[in-house]
């Protein structure tokens, strides 16, 4: 590695713990099957504060690239992902959006999805992952870029919101369905 490399951005440490938990997200996503529905939200709500974190701490760069960055997540790839965890979230999946920019035009409430939400970041997170993995300075720095701009404005609200839905669910719905489940074992 030669000298300026070393001193880039690229190499810090809050590039590559980024990184590290950008990778652990779409790691936990692909293996979600290994969880039941309240372990999964549990880690969720830990891991998508954690990302926030780590991407709101990323250092500013500058394009060094005129390339289009390639993206890794297909169309097929995306709808696999956002079905699964349609399937895994299930009935908390819809919640009602108050940050939606159509909301104050609207005399109904605007309903979004946690599945689409986490897919979304789901994607901008793999293709960041899979260019990053290029060790190719040029991409590695384009793909944070990128990742940081579309943290700003697109997924980080994204992540923000599906968090609090998440966390409606992990501690009001599903502590009530819990309790409900209790109560009808003990009536029998």
């Amino acid at each position: 590695m030669g000298k300026e490399e070393v001193k880039h951005p690229i190499y810090s440490n809050n590039v590559i713990e980024f990184v590290t938990v950008a990778a652990e997200y779409c790691s936990f996503l692909e293996k979600m099957e290994q969880y039941d529905e309240k372990q999964f939200v549990d880690k969720l709500t830990k891991l998508l504060p954690l990302l926030y974190l780590k991407a709101s701490l990323l250092p500013d760069l500058v394009t060094l690239s005129v390339d289009d960055m390639p993206h890794c997540v297909t169309e097929e790839e995306y709808e696999y992902q956002r079905g699964q965890l349609l399937e895994k979230i299930g009935r908390y999946d819809e919640y009602l959006e108050v940050f939606n920019a159509d909301m104050k035009y609207s005399d109904t409430p605007v309903v979004a999805s946690i599945s689409e939400d986490l897919t979304d970041i789901y994607q901008d997170l793999k293709d960041m992952v899979a260019n990053f993995k290029s060790a190719d300075l040029n991409i590695m720095n384009d793909a944070i870029l990128n990742c940081k701009t579309n943290f700003k404005e697109f997924w980080g609200q994204k992540a923000l919101n599906a968090l609090r839905a998440l966390h409606n669910a992990l501690y009001s719905t599903m502590v009530e369905d819990d309790l409900s489940d209790e109560e009808e074992t003990f009536d029998e």
